[in-house]
């Protein structure tokens, strides 16, 4: 299959490289140099506009920063560039309406389309395992799931336009929330005087055992290797961290749905953003805690 992936960035360069590795020829475009440097080291042919490259797909797949980017570049340089043939994949994490506005548009001009936002980091995103959780009709999910599988591990129909965003936002909601709990309860733990490895020993295995913990522990040297084993480098960073829950936010205000474990991980990750630990992994907010406690 012949796939345009636009949008070349941490999670996007790792996703067209598995694409490239399933098979299908990829037409790669970024406004980084750079990022389109490795797409090429990677398998994938090179484009400097986004028209140039869905020319002649049979799929569109795009990762940008922002609901209104992905707009602008479907409106602009995909509807009525791409062949009508071809199905449109949204993997960017946008507004619930934004999703659903441009899905819209799109089915307007003549296309199918899926907003399909993921979950797992950079380091899923380079291994192929990422979890994709999609919205659209049941016919654009049967024609997206093929190429969605070759870049994840999970990829589930979360119900009709939009609702692949609003999993995402709920989902990372949740996450935002549950290592905030996290961490705290570590930088407890550790002012009362429990061996850290010993806590992770007994909290793991008991009432206490949640994602945070288990697969992406915020202790260096406790549980499996996560970014803290690296001064939080890589990973999910704090700033995207924040964006989701800001997303989050506005979809609670939007739906009168009372958030307030949610409202304040977003508080605290504003707070730690504004500090300068953006570029820092989410789970690196456990530094801020200790230092409070």
């Amino acid at each position: 299959m012949k796939i345009a992936f636009i949008g070349l960035g941490n999670m996007g360069g790792g996703m067209a490289a598995n694409l490239v590795r399933a098979g299908h020829a990829v037409n790669a475009f970024d406004l980084s140099a750079e990022a389109l440097s490795r797409a090429q080291e990677s398998g994938c042919a090179m484009f400097t506009s986004v028209r140039d490259a869905v020319a002649g797909v049979d799929a569109v797949v795009s990762m940008l920063p922002n609901g209104e980017i992905v707009a602008r570049v479907f409106a602009d340089d995909v509807l009525g560039q791409a062949p009508q043939g071809a199905i449109l994949l949204d993997c960017s994490t946008i507004d619930v309406g934004a999703a659903r506005q441009v899905t819209a548009d799109a089915v307007a001009a003549g296309y199918a389309m899926v907003d399909a936002p993921v979950s797992g980091g950079i380091a899923a995103a380079n291994a192929g395992t990422l979890t994709f959780m999609v919205g659209g009709t049941d016919a654009a999910f049967a024609r997206a799931e093929p190429i969605l599988s070759d870049m994840g591990k999970a990829v589930i129909h979360a119900g009709t336009s939009g609702a692949g965003q609003a999993a995402k936002i709920c989902n990372n909601m949740l996450l935002g929330a549950s290592m905030i709990a996290t961490c705290e309860t570590f930088a407890m733990a550790e002012k009362l005087g429990l061996d850290l490895q010993t806590f992770y020993d007994i909290s793991s295995k008991a009432s206490g055992q949640n994602w945070s913990m288990t697969s992406y522990c915020p202790v260096p040297g406790v549980g499996p290797t996560t970014p803290a084993d690296n001064a939080y480098q890589g990973g999910f960073a704090t700033a995207l961290m924040l964006k989701d829950l800001k997303l989050a936010m506005e979809a609670a205000i939007s739906v009168h749905a009372d958030v307030p474990m949610g409202a304040r991980a977003a508080e605290l990750y504003a707070q730690f953003d504004e500090a300068g630990n953006g570029t820092l992994d989410f789970s690196a907010i456990i530094q801020t805690l200790k230092d409070q406690a």
